[in-house]
């Protein structure tokens, strides 16, 4: 028998080859467990985040029963001690949760040993954003949802020991986009418009199993369900060229402020932005008074995330012109106070009251179609996200005959808030989560 030193070249060669080829398969194998065990654990995360969030923000309606003016107390003093808490033990936790990720899919390397996505920061954001829903907070889930779905999908990886690429980010936020929404096609759109800056075809694979994963657990457990409940009507051409342009630029102008004003408070460009900063923990109070104030006077309609009310709306049923500008403002306040939270259910609320406030002006135009129009308008005006917004309330409304109406409308937001926000609200936002090297040499966001 030849001893290995003596073997034909060709035949080491050969060795070589096939030890390759041995280590590569194992790779594979394991990122493919990692990919199919996080999907499925953030799924279910998911769904049990989603459940415990319908569940406490109830408990603040609960309190206004006992004494309407017990949360005047409650909701200032719960907003300071969440602040508190985030900045002094879990700083990035704060916020949405999506800048996060857009700044991790970034610089990868850095971000997978930092807390930008680690375990730790993720049942903070779990925590903490139930606690700002119980207190009231007009934040959403699934912004949070996104991160904490990107943080499990990483650590899945790091326990197989697969390298953590910007894919890995990128496919736990996409999926935990489709778990909260039940959206699959969504969370797809969101990976390609908002978190991957090159949306390459290896990230496109590993992004859709991850999606239908998630997307299987959520239908497995919570059945197909549709969000915001089936919407079957539609809009004649006549009246979409009619109510596109108003609604487009109108939603576009309110989000374009609202995402105006939360980068001036990010960046301190504005004087009351760097008196706030200086003392968090009294403006988080005063957001939080602003909040209760708001929502007491409106008889609570303006508590959480504003979903019966944007359901009701969706439905066809006309609701009180004034939510519009009462939600904007509860929603504007808990997101300048820095608690943890998400703005796309309450934008989404936001949007519903604005094409609520538009319903008069078109009596024999469907209801709910104007509503949409509204919805669509102001998410991409705060977002800068059209596709990711068409196809959101496509699949939470099951509305097929209002898709044309819903781009025509969200490319004229889209437009509109550029003119009054050129910085796209994500990724503004991201620049301040970036390692502290990384932000002097950071590309400049699309305007």
């Amino acid at each position: 028998m030849l001893s290995k030193p003596n073997l034909p070249r060709w035949m080491r060669l050969w060795q070589l080859r096939a030890g390759r080829r041995a280590r590569s398969e194992v790779v594979d194998i394991r990122r493919r467990v990692a990919m199919v065990g996080g999907a499925l654990l953030l799924g279910f995360v998911a769904l049990v985040f989603a459940a415990a969030g319908d569940k406490v923000q109830r408990l603040i309606f609960q309190i206004s029963a006992v004494a309407w003016w017990l949360p005047l107390l409650i909701t200032p003093s719960v907003f300071a001690l969440i602040v508190w808490l985030t900045n002094r033990y879990v700083p990035d936790a704060r916020g949405s949760g999506i800048p996060q990720i857009i700044a991790a899919g970034r610089y990868p390397d850095q971000a997978a040993d930092g807390p930008l996505v680690s375990l730790k920061t993720a049942f903070a954001k779990l925590a903490l954003t139930l606690t700002t829903l119980a207190a009231g907070g007009s934040v959403g889930r699934e912004g949070p949802t996104v991160q904490v779905s990107a943080a499990i999908m990483v650590a899945m990886h790091r326990l197989l020991k697969v390298r953590i690429s910007a894919g890995v980010f990128i496919a736990g936020g996409a999926a935990g986009v489709a778990a909260a929404f039940n959206t699959p096609l969504a969370g797809i759109a969101f990976a390609i418009e908002e978190l991957a800056s090159a949306y390459e075809q290896r990230v496109a694979v590993l992004t859709m199993g991850a999606v239908m994963i998630a997307g299987l657990v959520s239908l497995s457990v919570a059945g197909d369900y549709v969000y915001f409940g089936a919407m079957r009507e539609t809009l004649p051409v006549a009246d979409v060229l009619l109510i596109a342009p108003i609604a487009g630029i109108g939603g576009g102008l309110a989000g374009g402020l609202f995402a105006r004003i939360v980068l001036a408070a990010s960046d301190r460009s504005a004087g009351w932005a760097r008196k706030a900063a200086a003392r968090p923990i009294l403006f988080a109070a005063v957001c939080g008074l602003v909040v209760a104030g708001v929502s007491i006077a409106t008889g609570g309609a303006t508590w959480g995330t504003g979903y019966d009310v944007t359901k009701f709306l969706v439905e066809g049923n006309h609701g009180k012109l004034w939510f519009f500008p009462a939600k904007f403002v509860t929603a504007l306040a808990s997101t300048l106070s820095g608690a943890p939270g998400g703005i796309f259910a309450p934008s989404l609320a936001v949007g519903a009251g604005f094409g609520n406030l538009l319903t008069p002006a078109f009596p024999d135009s469907p209801t709910g179609a104007v509503v949409m129009m509204g919805m669509v308008a102001y998410f991409v005006g705060v977002v800068r996200a059209p596709l990711t917004a068409v196809i959101i309330l496509i699949e939470a409304t099951a509305a097929r005959g209002v898709i044309l109406s819903l781009f025509a409308t969200a490319l004229i937001a889209d437009w509109t808030s550029a003119q009054v926000c050129p910085t796209r609200l994500y990724h503004g936002l991201s620049k301040r989560m970036m390692p502290t090297k990384q932000k002097a040499t950071a590309a400049p966001s699309e305007g």
